[in-house]
């Protein structure tokens, strides 16, 4: 028996052959181009393929493995046409006078290892993006076919590989995959990612342990101790099976907590509602019997797109989700880019800090045109289901005023054209800085309910760039000063008679649950796949003895 050690980056166990991923190569030499111009056309029709590829994955990626995977794909899909990427080829193409192929190539060998020697961890990560959009464009480029890398066994197996892009992660066969293995990659890696979207085990970080001798061998691998054993003893066989006894068991108490209430054994609701990003996702919500749905991201709607979605197929989006929710809640967020995500037709300025920029309800109050159409959309949608509008990044009284004053516009609209819309539709702000904690009280009297984004909260209060993987232990949600925050907010909801909810990652982990009654959260938005563990510790809990102990320095 060999016994490997690796990082552990999404839970379980299992066992099963090896099968090591071959990627094909295409043969790309250096070949003379007779016209340069019709070589730079070639690579610019490369790309706008490659980025439609892109999209469309990111749609796929929403419905098998949640938003953040898809926004991988969006990432993807912007940098096939980055401009510091794009001049590379260029400027290769003019200067050396060669093929398409080549100059792709060595341009995604050039930009991958230049982002691979920075210092910042999160942009050195960004190499092996380069190096995947590289290889999609080359693929369109050369004609290769995308089943590169299938998997050519009859019986399902643990994939082991260097690393796996999204990409190539999303279009395995899920029903031939048990787990992962891979040489490189960390917890944050888009392997580990997708990993745990898809309830996949898997192990990271094996680095030359890993050999190709492996394949075929069995194997079983443990995704929380990241250990993984070729060829097993009957020792460690018998320690597996005793294991994974006790997960079935675990999965079938989760499965018993379905169809009960989100309730506290004293009496106490803390809803479980669930956060999607396209009526694709509606499925998973159903499946996982979650309440209703907290938080709509509609700006993936936007990302998938080429242009602004029109009003039409806004409205078809948020129609059928409200719809297949059957009456139950559906809190759809308006238009959140900027910063982090980014949409390619609505060009913003380029920004020092773009979190602090012009993002989310700055874009919109800006941008009326599109504030608009989306409110009218919304409202249409309200007449087919229990639909509540929520605005993103707001700072100041006036701005939930401003917001208002929109909606009202387009009530009055819709009511000349004779278009149904519920009147009664909530408006409810999401609480994810600083300002709008300490100015909590007033902006109650404004709303029907707050939403926490926890993610944003915590990198407002604590000044930690949520996107930057380096920093670690900085980057603590569980901070004093967060859930003092979260604390104070809570109040100042109850204080003017309306709920508070939380949307962002914090609210997903169960240890959290009691500090969470505690504060007086009522609501809690999480993936689809956190609902029932979340339901079975409310249902095992006392909020009577829940204590504010974690708001403690």
């Amino acid at each position: 028996m060999i016994v490997l050690t690796g990082k552990g980056v999404s839970k379980g166990m299992v066992r099963g052959p090896v099968h090591f991923f071959r990627r094909l190569a295409a043969d790309i030499r250096k070949n003379p181009a007779s016209d340069v111009q019709a070589e730079c056309g070639r690579v610019k029709a490369a790309q706008i393929q490659a980025a439609a590829q892109l999209r469309e994955l990111a749609e796929k990626a929403r419905g098998k493995a949640g938003d953040e995977t898809a926004a991988l794909f969006e990432t993807h899909a912007l940098l096939a046409k980055d401009e510091i990427y794009t001049e590379t080829i260029r400027n290769l193409l003019q200067e050396q006078r060669c093929c398409a192929e080549y100059a792709v190539q060595t341009a995604g060998e050039q930009v991958s290892a230049m982002m691979a020697a920075m210092d910042d961890e999160y942009l050195s990560a960004r190499a092996a993006d380069i190096r995947d959009v590289t290889r999609r464009i080359l693929n369109i480029l050369t004609g290769t076919a995308d089943s590169d890398g299938v998997i050519l066994s009859d019986v399902p197996v643990i994939l082991a590989a260097d690393d796996l892009s999204p990409s190539e992660t999303l279009q395995l066969d899920k029903s031939k995959i048990l787990g992962f293995i891979t040489s490189e990659g960390s917890d944050n890696s888009h392997t580990a990612i997708l990993a745990r979207a898809m309830g996949i085990p898997a192990v990271c970080g094996l680095g030359r342990k890993l050999l190709p001798e492996y394949d075929g061998r069995n194997a079983c691998i443990d995704g929380s101790s990241g250990k993984v054993y070729i060829d097993p003893d009957a020792t460690i066989l018998t320690e597996f099976e005793a294991q994974w006894a006790d997960r079935q068991k675990l999965r079938e108490t989760m499965e018993a907590m379905k169809g009960k209430e989100d309730v506290t054994l004293d009496g106490r609701k803390l809803t479980i509602f669930c956060n999607i990003g396209s009526p694709g996702d509606v499925a998973a919500v159903r499946d996982n019997n979650g309440s209703g749905i907290g938080l709509f991201r509609s700006e993936f709607l936007y990302l998938a797109a080429n242009s602004c979605p029109s009003e039409e197929e806004q409205f078809r989006a948020y129609r059928d989700v409200a719809e297949a929710m059957d009456g139950k809640p559906v809190i759809i967020r308006t238009l959140d880019i900027g910063a982090d995500k980014q949409a390619t037709y609505l060009p913003l300025r380029k920004e020092e800090n773009p979190a602090l920029g012009m993002r989310a309800i700055r874009i919109c109050l800006n941008r009326p045109e599109i504030f608009r159409t989306q409110l009218r959309a919304l409202y249409r949608a309200s007449a087919f289901g229990n639909v509540a509008i929520m605005f993103p990044m707001i700072t100041s009284v006036w701005e939930v005023r401003e917001c208002r004053r929109f909606c009202a516009d387009i009530m009055a609209e819709l009511e000349a054209e004779g278009i149904p819309y519920n009147k009664h539709t909530e408006i409810g702000i999401m609480i994810e800085t600083p300002a709008s904690v300490l100015i909590a009280d007033a902006l109650a009297k404004e709303v029907d309910f707050f939403s926490v984004g926890t993610n944003d909260l915590t990198q407002y209060t604590l000044a930690c760039d949520r996107q930057a993987n380096d920093l670690g232990r900085f980057f603590d949600p569980r901070h004093p000063a967060v859930l003092r925050a979260l604390k104070m907010a809570a109040d100042a909801a109850h204080a003017a008679g309306i709920r508070i909810g939380i949307c962002g990652e914090l609210g997903a982990d169960p240890e959290l649950v009691e500090t969470f009654l505690a504060i007086g959260i009522d609501e809690l938005s999480v993936s689809p796949a956190a609902v029932l563990p979340l339901r079975a510790k409310i249902r095992k809990t006392t909020a009577e003895t829940c204590t504010l102990g974690l708001l403690k320095c």
